[in-house]
């Protein structure tokens, strides 16, 4: 047993050596760059004492979300050289956005959460001005909103903008409290519940919201859900759109829309003025969606695999450490790498390891059970309500917010701090 072992043990070696040899590589164009006085561009937070680190935990908005495509860069400093009416430019990306995903029209918002808040305005007052000004006092107007699945952490920005939450948790209880008070129905269902849910809300004739914030990629399901007919869904654009951090996108029906632009920002007044977009968010939006259209995504697949690959090689080489690699079917659907260890055995937690990942230089950011920009009275409301337990805590690496030599820096700093706590429980 212990021959075989040790043959193992040398096999895992054997499988990273190519790896060792990439991060010999890397460092050495690395100190070549030094020398020539290559200045990150990172300074420019550094000078005012803000850490940048290596982002191997996904597209979370506290994290900055994701790195705009350079299309969108692009496209946003070309904007910014202009001026240009709002309104106008709203409904011609509106046209723009209804060529490229087959609804019938769209806005840029500020975010999911804003598209979110635009829909309930928009399914609450319409166009009419007098209610739009009234917003969010409801007095007289439909303005219950059915949240199919439940409540959520965003579910604030229907809240502002007046809805009054109503809970279903099945297909039969969104069909026994839709009623003539029923303004929208929201839900973040998929799939043939999503199915479900849409023939049920056409029949009682009431908008449906669909939240697919992480939506994006795959492309496609930005004419999916048109194709589907949904009154209403939205995406983020900070997330896999990799578009501007602070917009996202509200598409469908075309009356819908145009009431979701009455009650939106530039107009003074509207509930959703705060939730201001400008012209560089609406231009960089449009151009995260049109670069979108010719993206191979199998290819980005394949090397966002590649790099958990590389980090799983290097970590295996740890007595004791396991890995797999999977694609989560909810939020960051791209290749994910777990990273297990007995933590008992090593001394070490995932919560210790995370901190210590932390606190190397360049800092690391992983995926944990954590999350800190958790409003801590969600968690007490789920617990009042009986909820379960949140799963345990586990470690994973995100491949699609790693840049390109990352996953080396992230596999040769993981290995380091799990074979030192093996090395140290040992002795001890």
């Amino acid at each position: 047993m212990q021959v075989l072992a040790h043959r193992r043990t040398f096999m895992k070696w054997v499988a990273a050596a190519p790896v060792f040899g990439a991060i010999a590589a890397r460092e050495m164009s690395a100190k070549l760059a030094a020398a020539a006085g290559v200045a990150p561009s990172a300074e420019v937070y550094r000078r005012i004492g803000v850490r940048p680190f290596i982002n191997a935990r996904g597209t979370w908005t506290y994290l900055s979300g994701s790195l705009e495509l350079p299309e969108v860069r692009k496209a946003m400093d070309d904007a910014a050289r202009h001026f240009v009416d709002i309104f106008e430019l709203e409904r011609a990306a509106g046209r723009r956005l209804a060529e490229l995903s087959g609804a019938e029209s769209g806005i840029v918002t500020s975010g999911a959460a804003g598209a979110m808040a635009a829909a309930t305005a928009a399914c609450i007052a319409g166009n009419d001005p007098a209610k739009v000004w009234q917003l969010p006092d409801t007095t007289g107007l439909k303005d219950e909103v059915i949240m199919l699945g439940g409540r959520n952490a965003f579910d604030s920005a229907i809240r502002l903008a007046g809805g009054k939450l109503t809970i279903a948790m099945t297909h039969a209880e969104l069909e026994s409290k839709l009623s003539d008070r029923t303004a929208m129905v929201y839900t973040t269902w998929l799939g043939t519940d999503l199915e479900k849910a849409v023939a049920i809300t056409r029949k009682a004739k009431v908008p449906l919201l669909l939240d697919d914030a992480a939506g994006i990629p795959p492309f496609e399901n930005l004419k999916l859900y048109a194709r589907m007919g949904l009154d209403l869904y939205c995406f983020s654009g900070g997330k896999g759109l990799r578009g501007p951090q602070c917009a996202g996108l509200l598409l469908g029906r075309k009356d819908l829309i145009e009431a979701a632009l009455a009650n939106y920002s530039p107009h003074e007044g509207a509930v959703c003025r705060p939730m201001k977009v400008g012209k560089e968010e609406i231009i960089g939006m449009l151009a995260a969606v049109e670069a979108w259209a010719t993206i191979d995504l199998e290819k980005l697949n394949r090397e966002w695999a590649r790099r958990v690959e590389r980090i799983a090689k290097l970590v295996e080489t740890v007595p004791g450490v396991t890995t797999k690699i999977s694609i989560p079917e909810g939020g960051n659907r791209y290749p994910t790498l777990r990273v297990d260890w007995d933590e008992v055995a090593f001394g070490m937690s995932v919560a210790q390891c995370d901190e210590e990942l932390r606190r190397s230089d360049p800092r690391i950011e992983v995926l944990t059970a954590q999350n800190p920009s958790m409003v801590a009275g969600v968690e007490l409301e789920e617990r009042k309500a009986g909820q379960p337990h949140r799963e345990q805590n586990r470690l994973e690496i995100v491949s699609m917010t790693l840049q390109e030599g990352e996953d080396l820096i992230v596999g040769q700093r993981l290995r380091e701090v799990l074979d030192k706590a093996r090395k140290s429980a040992k002795r001890n």
